[in-house]
């Protein structure tokens, strides 16, 4: 049975913001590996739209960002979206029914499926359908912003805790 995990880079007030802050190398390194043992990733649209920026070659991306863009690439993708006609490569677009959808890829998978965006963690969590919250906690105040946690928090429980640079903590809950 797969997992649904929810993990996102965030301020100490509680943002998520990718263009206020970003990773160092040796985050972003992390995110390569993690991006490769993935199952796959759950996108809500406009973090889909974001990431759609690795679809495509850039001349000035070093070996890490294309290292990431392969890895990216190479997962399967489902977008949540009763707004988008289509998606790209390797995607598939999820307009309806979203609970069976998930159910049935947690069920029918093994492994780790990433949920990318706040919103549709939301809608997810509300299911009962997160496995787990990842906290990169970042020393950034932001003041304001799309928080982490987009609307009210589940019970949680740490399941553990990991320093990840020399100014980045990952904090994972599980549901408690």
């Amino acid at each position: 049975m797969a997992q649904l995990v929810f993990g996102m880079n965030q301020s100490l007030d509680g943002y998520v913001d990718h263009m206020a802050f970003g990773p160092s190398p040796t985050l972003f390194r992390h995110f390569i590996e993690q991006t490769r043992g993935l199952t796959g990733s759950v996108y809500g649209r406009r973090m889909y739209e974001v990431m759609r920026y690795w679809d495509e070659d850039h001349p000035e991306w070093d070996a890490a960002e294309r290292d990431f863009a392969t890895a990216w690439r190479s997962q399967p993708k489902w977008v949540v979206s009763r707004t988008l006609k289509s998606v790209g490569p390797n995607a598939t677009l999820v307009a309806n029914d979203i609970e069976a959808t998930i159910r049935k890829l947690k069920a029918e998978l093994d492994g780790e499926i990433d949920v990318v965006g706040p919103d549709l963690a939301r809608s997810l969590t509300d299911l009962g359908l997160i496995d787990e919250y990842r906290i990169y906690l970042h020393p950034v105040v932001l003041g304001s912003g799309k928080p982490f946690f987009a609307g009210p928090r589940p019970p949680l429980r740490l399941k553990s805790s990991e320093r990840m640079d020399e100014n980045v903590i990952r904090l994972a809950y599980v549901p408690a």
